[in-house]
């Protein structure tokens, strides 16, 4: 507990008191955000903002973690370290795109492909090291299973041998990674609407993961009557940890971030967030609710497959006015600072929807 409470906070204060130097150091090195012609025309007052701004928020998490456990006395586990690599990695991923854009002074940096490539590469490393190397209780971190509020027994990839099943679970993992981390991207279009919208999806981790370590398989805190209902998951509370250590960083960096922004998280942010968030789903065996806790970052992301996929059905109609969802309804006339506002709160009650339906779930099946 001591160790998840001195990881929110020294990564709160990190990126608090340090965001400000690194605006400075970005703004001297050329790092400014670059806009696309196409993009709303309010937002080409933004053009020159620093950008990149992950690289805070990663290290602080980062740091925040490990002098968490410095000061708690905690063990360092590999369950939190695979959390922090996809994050890492994914970011890095990220960092090469923004770097390319800033270089080049146009809004593409890597390929589509190539950044997806980036992301599969990951994925593929994380998924084989949370299935293979076992962690103190001599069971990996990942299970096989697809898992919805805790594993589903008769959704084993493995029951189809172990070829084909490793194989479906890489590819299962990939999509997850791929597909979250890209909903976050997808949601960093507003002055703070991903950073405010993470806070809230990786925060319902913090919660998840403190409760299953409560209610872990063998256990001391679990009580005889409700033993049939135990977690299966690796290391909980240090999930809860990482998810403390990234929310802190967060809240320090939202002060910088929110409207209007003096620094944006960049691709190095919002594919970091994204690992970190599926990561954490990954490993607490609560994939599916993942649908409900990002259920934003689903939203808004769908909204650009529908729009793209209506455009050439149509040939040319359009279903917003543009996309993603958010930019929508700032070309209809909303604020910039409603639009992120609103889209806290839907962000809000998805998460509030994800974190009940978690303990609806115990609820169940203990009474």
């Amino acid at each position: 507990m001591i160790a998840l409470l001195i990881a929110g906070a020294v990564s709160l204060v990190f990126t608090l008191l340090l965001t400000p130097f690194f605006i400075k150091l970005f703004h001297r090195l050329g790092w400014g955000q670059f806009i696309r012609d196409d993009g709303p025309q309010s937002h080409h007052t933004k053009r020159g903002t620093a950008t990149m701004g992950g690289i805070v928020l990663i290290i602080g998490a980062v740091i925040g973690y490990f002098v968490g456990h410095l000061v708690g006395g905690d063990s360092i586990t590999l369950s939190g370290l695979l959390v922090l690599f996809l994050m890492v990695g994914l970011g890095f991923v990220g960092f090469i795109d923004d770097f390319l854009k800033v270089r080049r002074q146009r809004s593409l940096g890597l390929g589509g492909w190539a950044k997806v490539l980036g992301q599969v590469i990951v994925g593929v490393i994380f998924a084989t090291v949370a299935l293979v190397v076992p962690t103190s209780n001599g069971k990996p971190p990942a299970s096989t299973m697809i898992s919805a509020v805790r594993d589903i027994p008769w959704l084993d990839f493995m029951a189809l041998g172990t070829v084909i099943g490793t194989v479906l679970f890489l590819a299962w993992i990939v999509l997850l990674t791929v597909s979250t981390s890209n909903g976050v991207n997808v949601a960093d279009g507003l002055d703070g609407l991903a950073t405010g919208s993470s806070i809230l999806a990786i925060g319902s981790y913090v919660i998840i993961g403190f409760w299953q370590s409560n209610q872990i398989c063998g256990g001391a805190r679990l009580d005889a009557s409700t033993e049939h209902a135990c977690y299966t998951v690796s290391n909980p509370l240090d999930l809860a940890v990482v998810a403390a250590a990234v929310c802190g960083g967060l809240i320090g960096f939202l002060w910088y971030n929110t409207s209007p922004a003096q620094i944006f998280l960049g691709d190095t942010g919002s594919l970091g967030l994204g690992g970190a968030l599926a990561g954490l789903a990954i490993l607490s065996r609560t994939e599916l609710l993942l649908i409900l806790i990002g259920g934003l970052f689903f939203i808004v992301t769908g909204s650009v497959i529908l729009q793209r996929a209506y455009f050439k059905i149509t040939h040319g109609k359009r279903i917003f006015r543009m996309s993603p969802l958010h930019h929508h309804f700032e070309l209809k006339g909303w604020a910039e600072v409603t639009v992120v506002v609103r889209f806290w709160i839907i962000a809000g009650l998805f998460v509030a929807a994800g974190v009940g339906l978690f303990y609806l779930e115990w609820i169940a099946r203990v009474g």
